[in-house]
């Protein structure tokens, strides 16, 4: 015996498959002397090999299925000895057989020769034979057996006898049928299959087991799972074994990760599944198992599970960052969806001059300043607690390890992070070691580059996830940062053609009105809020002979610059047009030509209002913009009823201007339609309230500018707005009837 083997619980000759000895199936004692049908050639009890004859009959029972008759004769041929199993196979009791010579068991109509010479050879040569006979069975049917006829010899009277085993010629085919079978698939089989005795011990393993292991069968046999497989956790497959001992329930599908001496450093997968082996008694004599090595079928479907949550991730990245058009917003969308498929904390930074509203410079070549505008989760985790809070500028200076793989514009990963890999930095900064203790483990950074300009850095910690950041997942993080780029970038461009806008619109806007003589003047612009672009609202106050005034009030239909631009074309047209002494209509019909010349049509709400301070009379012609109100001197307000007219721009459209008598004292107001419409809201209601706010008679005009504002303008403007409010003389007078002129 080796060595290395244990000699405990090695199978041998003296062990059965359950680990009993062979002496717990020995055969049944003889009839007691003097019985019916007891000869003198009698072998006594004492005589039979009956660790032979137990193991020959539980071997040739396949497990115990396949019952093995024991028939002893003395040297003459007459049976002495007859054993229940004999007397189940053919019917016969012991006292009806005992002393009957064998081969008058055998069909009447057969050849008895047969017979009569196999047990003949077996008495007189000294050696087993094997063979096939029928025998007459007691309820008169024949009965094909394989019997085995083997020589003892007796202590007793030195003469010779002859066992005889025998068993149902049809069953002993089936089983060898079936053991070749077994026997075919144990050996050839790709499955590992292994069977283990009650102690969970080793009994046999097939060859594709072994080179599954990488153990052979030697070493295999008495040991037990972790004597074999040392790297591999083998408590838990015996549990599952002796679960099935217990239950006879078997266990499939039953799946561990461990190492073999056949691949000692790469952890392998196993499907396992376990059926509990019984006697025919139903007692449990041990466990077979089935082991399928499945490491490549679940990579094959982690890689897939992985692409997949990658796709839905950048699905989700594709609608979840760039709602808005803010920095902050942008960057927390990207840290948010980042968490926690991606990595268990995200930070993301902006370049300080790009997050102050300015240029972004020359990115982190030779250093640079970030603003942390982005970090997940925000709360609940050491980790994010200890990196730099929101609105936090940091320093990357040239020297640092971060700002030199940045610099390159590529991505930046430390698969495994150790004391060694965070030295570079630590002369720097001591987070990264105070990362390490915290379990961070795993590194990564992806610059956020748009239109060849670094933009800032997100950069990714693992500690909780325990497979370290790989080839993929920088391909995915550089995927998820060029998008956030580009929302950052396009949120840059936004803001810089807004502050243009603002810029070029509050440039053309009347920056210091002259108030005409018995004309009191207040106004109002407010931008859209940077949420929303800049439209071509303007409003002006133009002085025209005989102390008459124009009041007068646009809309270009369109947003940013352009509209801004056309607007201040414009406004321009109509200060020079006014100056001409033009009527109200034929200063329209110009505007409008004005506007066919552009190389994109573009339309204009206008309302253009001639006042006489001393009279009190106004001509109000409208293109499409909103009523004006009109508040008399005791505070009563209303809108003007006045034709609505066309847009400027649709072209063939005539105007109508309409002549209204103001009492002395009576305030005209004028505005755009941002100042009354609003999201969710009836532009009734809002036109019922605004004439409610107007209602507070003896009120400053700039007082009440501010009022309009504060009541009806929410927080984030949806449009610009422009606000012109005239009080038209001092003196008051009933107001006359009004009067309509109507010109093309």
């Amino acid at each position: 015996m080796s060595d290395d083997v244990p000699s405990e619980g090695v199978p041998g000759e003296g062990m059965s498959i359950d680990g009993r000895g062979v002496d717990a199936l020995a055969i049944p004692e003889a009839p007691p002397t003097g019985a019916p049908g007891t000869g003198a050639g009698d072998v006594p009890a004492a005589d039979m090999p009956g660790d032979d004859s137990g193991a020959a009959r539980d071997a040739g029972g396949w497990l115990g299925a396949l019952p093995v008759a024991l028939v002893a004769t003395g040297a003459d041929g007459a049976i002495v000895r007859w054993d229940p199993a004999a007397q189940e196979l053919l019917g016969y009791p012991p006292q009806e057989v005992m002393g009957l010579h064998i081969v008058d068991l055998l069909h009447p109509g057969a050849d008895r020769s047969l017979g009569r010479s196999l047990w003949e050879a077996a008495s007189t040569t000294g050696r087993g034979v094997m063979g096939t006979v029928t025998a007459w069975h007691r309820d008169g049917h024949p009965l094909e057996l394989e019997i085995w006829a083997c020589p003892v010899q007796s202590k007793a009277s030195g003469g010779g006898s002859v066992l005889v085993f025998a068993a149902d010629a049809h069953g002993a085919r089936r089983i060898r049928g079936s053991s070749a079978v077994w026997d075919g698939l144990f050996s050839r089989s790709p499955v590992g299959i292994a069977i283990f005795d009650t102690q969970l011990r080793f009994l046999q393993v097939n060859p594709a087991l072994q080179a599954m292991n990488g153990v052979p069968q030697a070493k295999h046999l008495g040991r037990r799972l972790a004597q074999v497989l040392p790297q591999t956790n083998t408590a838990d497959m015996e549990r599952a074994m002796r679960q099935v001992l217990a239950t006879g329930q078997p266990v499939l599908d039953f799946r561990r990760i461990g190492r073999t001496p056949a691949d000692p450093h790469v952890d392998r997968m196993w499907s396992c599944s376990y059926v509990r082996l019984e006697d025919v008694s139903g007692r449990p004599i041990g466990v077979t198992a089935s082991i399928i090595d499945i490491t490549e079928q679940q990579r094959a479907h982690l890689e897939v599970e992985a692409s997949r949550r990658r796709l839905a991730l950048l699905n989700e990245a594709t609608s979840g960052i760039g709602t808005t058009l803010e920095l902050e917003r942008t960057a927390q969308e990207l840290a948010d969806v980042s968490v926690p498929v991606l990595a268990d904390v995200v930070t993301v930074d902006v370049l300080e001059s790009l997050a102050s509203g300015g240029e972004p410079g020359p990115g982190l070549v030779g250093g640079s300043a970030l603003r942390r505008l982005g970090k997940a989760p925000l709360s609940d985790s050491p980790i994010a607690n200890l990196l730099a809070p929101l609105g936090r500028t940091l320093l990357f200076p040239a020297s640092a390890p971060y700002t030199q793989a940045l610099s390159s514009r590529q991505p930046f990963m430390i698969v495994q992070l150790d004391a060694r890999a965070v030295a570079p930095a630590a002369r720097h900064s001591d987070k990264p070691a105070q990362l390490l203790t915290l379990g961070v483990h795993s590194f990564m950074m992806a610059p956020l580059i748009a239109r060849g300009m670094v933009l800032g850095v997100a950069t990714y910690y693992r500690a909780e996830t325990e497979a370290p950041f790989d080839a993929d997942d920088v391909t995915l993080a550089g995927e998820l940062a060029a998008r956030a780029a580009v929302a950052v970038d396009n949120a840059r461009l936004y803001h810089r053609e807004h502050d243009t806008a603002v810029i070029l619109q509050r440039s053309m806007l009347p920056q210091h009105i002259l108030t005409p003589p018995g004309i009191e003047i207040a106004h109002r612009y407010l931008p859209a809020s940077d949420v929303n672009e800049v439209g071509g609202d303007w409003y002006d106050v133009i002085a025209l002979s005989d102390g008459k005034a124009a009041l007068l009030i646009g809309d270009v239909m369109g947003h940013g610059t352009a509209a801004a631009a056309v607007m201040g074309r414009l406004s321009s047209s109509v200060r020079a047009l006014a100056r001409l002494d033009l009527a109200p209509v034929d200063i329209l019909h110009q505007l409008e030509a004005a506007l066919a010349d552009l190389s994109e049509p573009l339309f204009a709400t206008f309302l253009y209002a001639v006042c006489d301070p001393a009279t009190g009379l106004c001509w109000i012609t409208r293109a499409g913009h909103p009523p004006p109100a009109v508040v008399a001197p005791d505070g009563a307000a209303r809108l003007l009823q006045l034709p609505a007219g066309a847009p400027l721009g649709i072209g063939g459209i005539d105007f109508t201007t309409v002549e209204v008598q103001l009492e002395p004292g009576s305030l005209l107001v004028l505005y755009t339609d941002g100042l009354v419409e609003a999201r969710g809201h009836d532009i009734d209601d809002r036109l019922s309230e605004l004439t409610h706010l107007l209602a507070h008679p003896g009120q400053p005009i700039a007082q009440l500018c501010d009022t309009l504002v504060t009541h009806l303008v929410p927080a984030s403007a949806d449009d610009d707005i422009a606000l012109l409010i005239a009080r038209i003389g001092t003196s008051g007078g009933p107001e006359a009837a009004a009067h309509t002129t109507t010109g093309s």
